[in-house]
């Protein structure tokens, strides 16, 4: 029984601690992308597809609006008038200059078969390009968006992590009452200190 016990416990460890390992390695992979200066989308159409399927992560660093090329994609809001009221990560297909001075550009999908029904001028100095893709990662993000799913996720490894605690509080109180039990004692009626003692006789 004791060893039964034993391997239960040992095995609630080792699920902690990949918990923790999970959850870290998580924690990580959220936050690293930002630190090193990119911005983080998730492809949720398939416009891109031949290049960024649908499900993938792109990760783009801001460059300066002058410095962007034909066949650079980026992530930008199409103008208003557009009809598209959602981010989109399209190729740039054509820069050129109004008679304002302004860069004009034209995007299109990879996948599609027309370019873009609209021209537009990007308001900000700088723009997010995207560098890097991940695929299928963005499923995860997509259904971590979901408040049920996002509580099972961070829930359950914080549930085992909150029980590991319990069993090592339970366990080492445990201990500190064996130890108060095995412990010398002194039955009542009998001194402290039973030493050798010296029978005197009267003379």
């Amino acid at each position: 029984m004791q060893r039964i016990k034993h391997q239960a416990a040992r095995l609630l460890g080792l699920t902690g601690n990949l918990a923790l390992v999970v959850v870290a390695l998580a924690c990580a992979a959220y936050l690293l992308p930002h630190l090193l200066g990119y911005e983080r989308y998730v492809i949720t159409g398939g416009s891109m597809s031949g290049s960024i399927e649908k499900g993938s992560i792109v990760f783009e660093r801001p460059r300066p609006v002058e410095e962007l090329a034909v066949g650079d994609v980026i992530t930008y809001l199409p103008p208003a008038d557009s009809g598209v009221a959602n981010l989109v990560t399209h190729r740039i297909v054509e820069i050129e200059t109004d008679e304002r001075g302004e860069l004009v550009m034209r995007t299109k999908g990879d996948a599609n078969a027309d370019v873009d029904p609209w021209t537009f001028s990007l308001v900000d100095d700088v723009q997010p390009v995207v560098e890097h893709t991940v695929p299928k990662v963005g499923y995860l993000l997509i259904a971590l968006a979901d408040r049920e799913v996002r509580m099972l996720v961070i829930g359950v490894p914080a549930a085992i992590i909150a029980l590991l605690a319990l069993v090592e509080l339970t366990r080492n109180l445990a201990g500190m009452w064996v130890e108060r039990g095995t412990g010398r004692t002194t039955p009542p009626g009998r001194p402290a200190h039973a030493g050798r003692t010296r029978e005197l006789t009267a003379p």
